[in-house]
């Protein structure tokens, strides 16, 4: 499976709005978006061409995987579960990919991002219920323990990862241990408690046509 290898900022630019894909830098003036917030290529800073009704959902859909680090064949098929479960479409989407093991990394604050997170995972260094879980995309269910291995623990990235949550802001349907290198699910995310800035329902509508 390909992967982007471009420069991330230009993916914030496109969508108009910070994705979060580098970490700490995107809470710095150097962020892109704060430098140059419009869509790249020179047209587009005089010529903002007028957005159709597809296009809007288009873009939110875009933007949704941007934010979560998923291809297209990934995002399609999270969708398909989405709307065969009970409930909400749009809110199921967003629970399947809130319970990622990549962005359940990211949430707990042991990567500066969801691209880190998914290079600890890769790279070994992360563990679900004390076993070791090398797929980014790994489901994790309520009540399982994800932590980080204790002899990564003392990394440089991780360290300072982990001195800089807070608390505060931990998403309420994640609960940290008190050394900071591990935690779980507490319950399934409700849409109210899931901090991504999308409308979800232009996905669905997108979807249905």
């Amino acid at each position: 499976m390909g992967r982007y290898t471009g420069p991330s900022c230009k993916l914030c630019r496109r969508e108009g709005t910070k994705l979060f894909l580098k970490g700490r830098r995107c809470l710095s003036d150097r962020c892109a978006m704060e430098r140059r917030p419009y869509a790249p290529g020179e047209r587009n800073q005089k010529h903002r061409p007028r957005t159709s009704e597809y296009g809007t959902q288009l873009r939110e859909k875009q933007k949704t995987k941007r934010i979560y680090g998923v291809f297209e064949r990934q995002f399609r098929g999270a969708f398909r579960k989405a709307s065969q479960r009970k409930g909400v479409t749009g809110e199921n989407l967003l629970q399947s990919l809130e319970r990622r093991l990549d962005n359940v990394v990211y949430r707990l604050g042991f990567a500066a991002s969801r691209s880190a997170a998914r290079q600890l995972i890769r790279h070994h260094h992360i563990h679900v219920d004390g076993r070791r879980v090398t797929v980014p995309s790994f489901i994790v269910s309520v009540g399982q323990v994800v932590s980080i291995i204790e002899a990564s623990r003392t990394q440089p990235a991780v360290v300072q990862a982990v001195q800089s949550v807070d608390r505060a802001s931990l998403a309420p349907y994640l609960m940290l241990d008190e050394g900071g290198f591990s935690g779980k699910l507490t319950s399934i995310p409700s849409r109210v408690d899931i901090p991504t800035p999308v409308s979800e329902q232009l996905i669905v509508e997108l979807y249905s046509k």
